[in-house]
């Protein structure tokens, strides 16, 4: 009798459970692709939503956002003309609201924009595509910051080759990312470490170690960073990597608040990098205007401990014109500069340029 209740009840269930199943099937979202990257650099996006009363695609390979069309499954797509190669972060915006493809696991490491990547192949590899060359390692690293009184991160690129026990002693690059982005944006949006690897096996650049620390040290006060650099991340990395401890095997570089902290950094310790390379510097900072408000530097001297000192900038960039007043300061106070003016905005785009001439310049 018990066994024919029970029997009876998980029929009674059944059409339950199958209205449940056919609501849940019904919620789920279809399995789309996005972007599709055709092969004549168009690219196709996609965003699933049945509820959506707008979406619109916008990214720095277009000049306004572009709005998507909806079909009767609820898939909005919409494919935009053939783009220039190269890596390019975009968004949706879903009834304006901001949010990153959730269809495309590639990320922009940013601490505030929420955007994703994709990433169109030239006809022939482009500087910062994946090769068939040697590579070298990208490590995630933890160290002690006396100054800031705790523990931080920071990526290490090791060249092809590299042996830690080895009797060679390596050139280090220390690059600073910008002011939102992270100690990862170098690598995952820069692609510092595939530039590294193709100009190294070109014989275009020497075999260097990359140290790409976080660059934000909030709530402190943001010039605390710059002793974080001088006295723990500097002694750390040479404690523990086969690094050359003299000005001629250190550079500084970084991009937009990180070009106004290589600045800092690098113009009041002289004595410690002979290169120093800033990129669209962002400069309306205390810290700036303390150092070099009525800065009265020895030039010639400074000119000697320097064998490379440059800014590089876009003439759309946001920051050309301010760029602009710094180099002429510099110039005004007989400091060796050799600028670097090219086509474009604030982007991610101009900075692997930068940094891609910066490799073939330093440590030579």
């Amino acid at each position: 009798m018990k066994t024919m209740l029970t029997m009876k009840r998980i029929f009674q269930l059944l059409p339950v459970l199958l209205l449940v199943t056919i609501r849940l099937h019904a919620q789920r979202p279809p399995a789309i692709s996005s972007p599709d990257v055709q092969t004549d650099h168009s690219i196709t996006f996609r965003y699933f939503s049945r509820t959506a009363q707008r979406v619109y695609v916008s990214g720095e390979f277009l000049k306004a956002p572009v709005a998507m069309k909806k079909d009767t499954s609820g898939i909005w797509s919409v494919t935009v003309p053939p783009v220039t190669p190269d890596i390019y972060p975009y968004s949706f915006w879903v009834d304006s609201v901001q949010i990153a493809d959730p269809n495309n696991t590639y990320i922009f490491a940013n601490e505030r924009f929420k955007r994703s990547i994709v990433d169109i192949p030239g006809d022939k590899p482009l500087i910062h595509s994946l090769q068939n060359v040697p590579h070298g390692k990208v490590s995630y690293q933890y160290y002690n910051s006396t100054t800031l009184g705790t523990t931080r991160t920071l990526l290490v690129y090791t060249p092809p080759g590299f042996k830690a026990d080895g009797k060679i002693k390596y050139p280090v690059l220390y690059l600073i990312h910008g002011g939102s982005d992270t100690e990862e944006t170098w690598t995952k949006v820069g692609r510092a470490n595939l530039i590294a690897d193709n100009l190294i096996a070109q014989k275009k650049a020497k075999p260097m170690i990359i140290v790409m620390p976080y660059g934000n040290v909030r709530p402190k006060p943001m010039a605390d960073f710059t002793q974080d650099v001088i006295k723990d991340i500097i002694p750390f990395i040479e404690a523990n990597y086969p690094v050359i401890k003299e000005s001629k095997g250190r550079a500084v570089a970084g991009f937009s608040v990180g070009g106004g902290q290589t600045l800092n950094i690098g113009l009041t310790n002289t004595d410690k990098f002979a290169y120093i390379c800033s990129y669209a510097p962002y400069t309306a900072t205390d810290e700036f205007k303390k150092n070099f408000k009525n800065w009265s530097p020895d030039a010639a001297a400074m000119n000697k401990q320097l064998k490379l000192f440059t800014i590089s900038v876009g003439t759309e960039d946001f920051l050309y014109e301010s760029v602009k007043q710094n180099i002429a300061m510099f110039q005004e106070k007989k400091i060796k500069i050799e600028p670097l003016i090219v086509p474009g905005g604030h982007t991610w785009m101009n900075c692997k340029l930068y940094l891609t001439n910066t490799l073939q310049q330093i440590f030579k």
